[in-house]
């Protein structure tokens, strides 16, 4: 008889311990049977006692519960270290395949006959065939007629103790996720997550509470959170042995993102020369061209960009970026680009490093043709630096204030000249060298706003800032007082005048090319024209569905560009109002479903909208206002009804909800309709798999060994045989937020915890598999799908509010008909040069 090793593993802080305990006896997460009292004098020794002699082990109670003659081993174990313990103390243990029969899988509920095999209390356990001369040993083991080892219990307690946690990453796009340390080793090995089993290996006595389970011989059993999940092997792996996972031949190259972030940036909406617009999104500085309707991608950045600079040649571009952290929970550095914006490759790599948390605001010189680029990060003192463009050099760097810092800029007739503005303050910074120093604006008589949002130089190089109270306040140098102060006086910014523009704050302010002043609001949404002795010309108010100004840029031909709170960039303008041409959720994304025929597909969300895209236009076609949160959304085999499931469990939409059914310990996450139509595949929060027969009345089917060579019309479950290498090792069970296979039936797409889409063959049946890997997304990536013909996988950003669409490239699947065929990355760009 072949035995099986005894390992023990930290991978969270749910695995199993190996250990004597009181408590209900539990299987499959049910309670099966009455409280179990053990003895007290009931040692370690009886169980490892028994497995050296050659007999079967005494009942043990472990974190599973009383599992009848066996050994429950439902956790990932790691056996190097208990192995060097037990050789230090000349111990040996052993465990054979039948207690892995006897664990309880969360795989799938048990059958009726093992529930009738557990034992009650004080009924006598099955006597068991002694394993005598089969039962194999570790190396190093004492031989047969030695005495009975000592119990590695206080081995694997020592181990248990000195335990971690794995961090799993779910990066927020709007606060820095703070840094927590992570194991520097996987907590198991890839034999140990992923194990396959042979059951004729068990003896009778114990494999007959499993039969039903183990028809086929051969299963794959893996772990998340300690608990197994066992998956059977269809019929049509022959040779499973033999199966090869390799990267997929087909690709994805990203061609259009939805979204722009307004709700919570500043000054990030730029022309450049070429005539596209500049703005950023997630991890992605997008290009976009309003007339030719196609879109550019800078791709360079590895976590959320949050402020953008343009040079004045209209070309470079400045982004600065988050800092975040990686998979293993090591801090990203965040850190500035300044790259090409015709050839979308990058020219500096600037302040790694240098910055904490990330980078608030970025400013280009003027005077000198934009030889400096002022930053300022976000540390709680805002530190303030300048460097050269071209070396990459830091020239001055000083602590500019505790306080929120929300723009900075040079004068555009003196780079010697600095002003930054925020929460109470507009500071006058001189630069000499490398040295900095400040003056504070005086307010004087003026109420003093809560926040001084914006700032722009007039003709005249006069400061006009915009605050909270809803005024342009206008600064002007005034020399020193000698006759007053004495000769130590020095000059002073002082308010020169007063202009009430808006009710509420003044988010954006605009110098135009001839000279006039706009202004946008936010509590009254109004964008407004002044002159340049700020004089009332005209004004617009944007619609209220739109949100506030946010920020402004002038066009051509006196066109405006209009980007709001509520992520829509709008172009019109004061005579013929505003359109919106990006638009945009508001809040975190989870619900996605395609169409069935068209290059459609719906989204929703937190923001309680439903919202319906045309992948060929690139458009929104509609949106509609939800009674709750969204979480889900399909559409109907029709393709002319979209039912959408909300928080509250309730369904909205063209569907009624039937009668629920039991069955899962635990929330339901994904289910998938087999091809006739007749069964359900389900997977739970506990990590269960079952399979529910429809046509029967939606029927629990319990032996899940019959529905290992059903075929499944769609396959998004993340847990399942043709799937489970998708899986990273050591995973704590939430690193996959969502997958789906083509319908091709040759890649699967995978959405994970880390910011990051996956594109894997197609089955992925063994562990490790290798993958396609592609980023972007600067929050936990929460469901993808692919559109009807495969030719565009669709995915989702959570808390970054982004939606990206994938051309899908290479293999045999189709090539999309996209009006933006010219569409262009970063990466493409490099790769070509």
């Amino acid at each position: 008889m072949q035995g099986l090793r005894v390992t023990v593993g930290t991978q969270t802080e749910e695995s199993a311990v190996l250990v004597l305990r009181q408590g209900q006896s539990l299987i499959n997460g049910h309670d099966r049977g009455e409280p179990v009292q053990l003895p007290t004098d009931m040692g370690e020794r009886d169980c490892i006692g028994g497995l050296a002699s050659g007999g079967h082990p005494n009942p043990i109670k472990n974190s599973f519960g009383i599992q009848g003659a066996g050994v429950d081993l439902g956790f990932a174990l790691e056996g190097q270290s208990l192995r060097k313990e037990l050789q230090t103390q000349g111990d040996s243990c052993f465990i054979p395949d039948a207690c892995f029969d006897e664990v309880e899988d969360v795989g799938g509920s048990p059958s009726e006959d093992s529930i009738d095999k557990v034992p009650s209390v004080g009924q006598s356990q099955p006597s068991a065939q002694p394993l005598g001369q089969e039962m194999t040993t570790f190396p190093g083991s004492p031989s047969e007629g030695s005495s009975t080892p000592a119990s590695p219990v206080p081995a694997v307690q020592s181990l248990m103790a000195n335990k971690k946690e794995l961090l799993r990453r779910n990066s927020s796009s709007d606060k820095p996720t703070k840094t927590k340390q992570r194991l520097t080793k996987k907590a198991a090995s890839s034999a140990n997550l992923f194990r396959i089993k042979d059951p004729s290996l068990s003896p009778g006595p114990l494999s007959a509470r499993r039969t039903n389970y183990n028809q086929e011989r051969h299963s794959v059993k893996m772990f998340l959170r300690g608990r197994p999940i066992t998956m059977y092997i269809p019929s049509t792996f022959l040779n499973y042995d033999d199966l090869r996972m390799e990267q997929p031949s087909e690709k994805l190259q990203l061609d259009w993102v939805y979204g722009y972030r307004g709700r919570d940036c500043r000054s990030n909406l730029y022309v450049l020369a070429s005539g596209e617009l500049v703005y950023f999104i997630a991890c992605v500085v997008v290009l976009y061209h309003v007339q030719n309707r196609t879109q550019r991608h800078y791709l360079n950045h590895t976590d959320c960009v949050r402020c953008l600079a343009v040079h004045p040649d209209k070309v470079r571009v400045a982004s600065g970026q988050m800092a975040g952290v990686d998979k293993d929970g090591k801090p990203l550095q965040p850190f500035v680009h300044i790259w090409d914006s015709s050839t979308l490759l990058p020219l500096q790599k600037i302040g790694l490093g240098s910055f904490e948390r990330g980078v608030g605001s970025l400013a280009f010189s003027t005077a000198d043709e934009g030889m400096y680029l002022c930053v300022v990060d976000e540390s709680n003192e805002h530190m303030l630096s300048i460097w050269d463009c071209s070396r990459a050099n830091k020239l001055a760097e000083i602590k500019s204030t505790n306080e929120s810092v929300l723009t900075v800029e040079f004068n555009p007739q003196d780079s010697s000249n600095i002003i930054t503005t925020g929460k109470s303050h507009v500071y006058f910074w001189t630069w000499s060298g490398g040295s900095l120093t400040k003056k504070q604006g005086i307010f004087g008589k003026y109420k003093k706003p809560k926040f001084i949002q914006c700032f722009v130089f007039d003709t005249n190089s006069d400061v006009l800032t915009g605050d909270s109270e809803g005024n342009i306040l206008t600064w002007a140098r005034v020399a020193a007082d000698i006759r007053t102060l004495g000769k130590g006086a020095k000059e002073t910014y002082q308010i020169s005048k007063q202009t009430r523009a808006h009710e509420g704050s003044i988010f954006s302010l605009c110098l135009c090319r001839d000279g006039t002043v706009l202004s946008g609001g936010g509590k009254d949404r109004r964008v407004v024209q002044w002159s340049p002795s700020l004089a009332l010309l005209q004004e617009v108010e944007i619609p209220e569905q739109f949100g506030a100004v946010r920020t402004i840029a002038e066009g051509d031909g006196g066109e405006l560009l209009v980007g709001t709170t509520r992520n829509a960039l709008l172009r019109g303008s004061f005579t013929d109002g505003f359109r919106p041409i990006i638009q945009g959720h508001t809040d975190e994304l989870w619900g996605l479903g395609t169409h069935p025929s068209r290059d459609l597909f719906v989204t929703c969300g937190h923001d309680k909208q439903l919202c319906m895209w045309d992948g060929g236009e690139h458009t929104l076609a509609w949106s509609v206002t939800l009674e709750e949160t969204g979480l889900c959304a399909d559409f109907h085999p029709s393709g002319k009804v979209v039912t959408v499931g909300l928080n509250s469990g309730r369904l909205q939409g063209g569907l009624e909800r039937d009668e629920a059914r039991t069955g899962h310990s635990s929330f339901i996450t994904h289910l998938d309709w087999s091809k006739d139509g007749k069964f359900i595949m389900s997977n739970s929060g506990d990590y269960e798999i079952l399979y529910w027969d429809v046509a029967g009345g939606c029927k629990l089917l319990r032996n899940r060994f019959e529905n290992k060579d059903r075929e499944w019309a769609s396959y998004t479950c993340v847990l399942g045989f043709h799937v489970f290498g998708v899986w990273p090792v050591g995973s704590d069970g939430t690193d996959i937020n969502s997958l789906c296979r083509s319908h091709n039936e040759r890649v699967v797409a995978v959405a994970d915890d880390f910011c990051k889409v996956h594109l894997f063959q197609y089955p992925c049946a063994k562990p490790k598999a290798p993958s396609h890997e592609y980023g972007g997304h600067g929050s936990h990536v929460t469901n993808v799908r692919f559109t009807h013909n495969d030719g565009y996988l669709i995915s989702m950003g959570g808390k970054d509010t982004s939606i990206f669409q994938w051309r899908v490239l290479g293999g045999s699947l189709p090539r999309s008909r996209s009006l933006s065929s010219a569409s262009v990355s970063s990466q493409d760009a490099g790769a070509s040069t």
